[in-house]
């Protein structure tokens, strides 16, 4: 079977809720990583068999196929197709993933791979009536969470008692109170999550000063010049300020704002490419794609996911945690990655070393992809061999990709 290669890789720097990118529109962000990507790549736009973009939003300026429209607003021939891809938190990693197995599969041979999401431009949605000078119906933000909610869910999730444990199934809590029970589940304490998501913040400034991002990052132009360095992560954050924070989600809970991966915009992309096209056009190959696994889980402990994901991965490639050299884990809560580290038995020092989405963001559709970029520099840069990318998502799903240096 025909071996994946991950080649280049390109990310915008990540930016802030109504912040430096709010004037981007989504599908210009996914045409500046996808040119980019092919640039860096060195890889003839006459050789490009697909683009594969993610996304989880889809209701505005990034509908239409938002890969499709990237592709003619990046300027590369009207011949390159194009699809869109979306398992919420995950779609940018199920991108690459996608890619990869077209090329395993011979039915590609280069493949542009990442994901996109502009959580500040995302549109207000309305229900259409239906009949005839009826009032609108429900009103709903595109940013995040539930829409137009299956009243069939909502009724089962009624009948849940309210006492009822973190065990006891429902499909309709807010991506907050999953995390809520994922701490109660696991025993995860206020001042665990609290110095996990300053560890976060810490790494991610220590990584900008340092100049660790600067080779994945493509400033994107905004009005007054260009936007080129992340905007979330804090550089005056402590303990005592994140324990000042009210827990947002549950009366007496552990979650706030402030160990909560904050909504952001931004996009990322990889040329995914073949051993034969790695010769035939002289490319440089960062990384294999030695598998990917995704799975399911009980949606009320949708941060869960990564666990039984990356352990089937682990089974699939003959490796155990412990040949795992570099880990990147989407932060969407700090309880949640704390459970995945511990579940697993991750080395906590080897998980997001350059911070992670508390710090840097969590733009949906494209935080996979920007997993997977930022862990490419970061095998380089610490000489890894092995390496682990996965997410939890919403609903009850986790996804987990293996890398190994060739």
């Amino acid at each position: 079977m025909p071996e994946a290669f991950l080649v280049g890789g390109v990310r915008t720097p990540q930016g802030r809720y109504g912040g430096a990118l709010a004037g981007v529109r989504p599908d210009d962000l996914a045409a500046l990583v996808v040119g980019a990507a092919v640039r860096r790549a060195g890889v003839p736009v006459d050789a490009l068999d697909e683009v594969v973009l993610g996304a989880a939003n889809q209701a505005g300026e990034d509908n239409r196929n938002v890969a499709r429209m990237a592709v003619l607003l990046a300027g590369l021939p009207d011949a390159v197709p194009a699809y869109t891809v979306n398992r919420l938190c995950a779609s940018g990693l199920t991108a690459i993933g996608a890619a990869a197995q077209a090329v395993r599969a011979g039915d590609a041979d280069v493949v542009v791979a990442g994901g996109v999401e502009s959580m500040t431009r995302a549109p207000w949605v309305m229900a259409k009536p239906g009949t005839p000078w009826a009032r609108p119906g429900e009103v709903a933000d595109t940013s995040l969470g539930w829409r137009f909610t299956n009243p069939r869910f909502a009724e089962a999730d009624r009948a849940v008692p309210g006492d009822a444990g973190p065990e006891q199934r429902r499909v309709t809590l807010s991506m907050g109170e999953t995390a809520e029970e994922v701490a109660a589940l696991d025993g995860i304490s206020r001042a665990d999550s609290d110095a996990f998501a300053l560890r976060s913040h810490q790494r991610a400034v220590a990584a900008i000063d340092a100049g660790r991002f600067g080779d994945e990052v493509v400033p994107v132009p905004v009005t007054g010049g260009e936007f080129g360095t992340d905007e979330i992560p804090r550089r005056d954050t402590s303990l005592e300020r994140l324990g000042a924070l009210r827990p947002v989600f549950r009366p007496g809970g552990v979650v706030t704002a402030g160990t909560s991966s904050p909504l952001s915009d931004g996009a990322a992309a990889v040329v995914v490419a073949s051993a034969d096209a790695v010769r035939r056009y002289g490319l440089t190959p960062r990384a294999r794609v030695v598998t990917t696994a995704s799975a399911g889980v009980s949606p009320q402990l949708m941060g869960l996911g990564p666990v039984p994901a990356t352990e089937q991965a682990l089974a699939r490639a003959g490796w155990q945690v412990g040949d795992l050299d570099a880990v990147e884990l989407n932060e969407a809560f700090a309880v949640q990655a704390l459970a995945v580290i511990r579940r697993l038995k991750l080395d906590e020092d080897r998980v997001n070393a350059d911070g992670g989405a508390i710090a840097l963001g969590h733009p949906l559709g494209c935080s996979g992809a920007r997993l997977a970029v930022t862990l490419l520099g970061r095998m380089e840069r610490e000489n890894a061999r092995r390496a682990l990318a996965t997410l939890c998502v919403g609903v009850g799903q986790g996804v987990a990709m293996l890398l190994e240096r060739p």
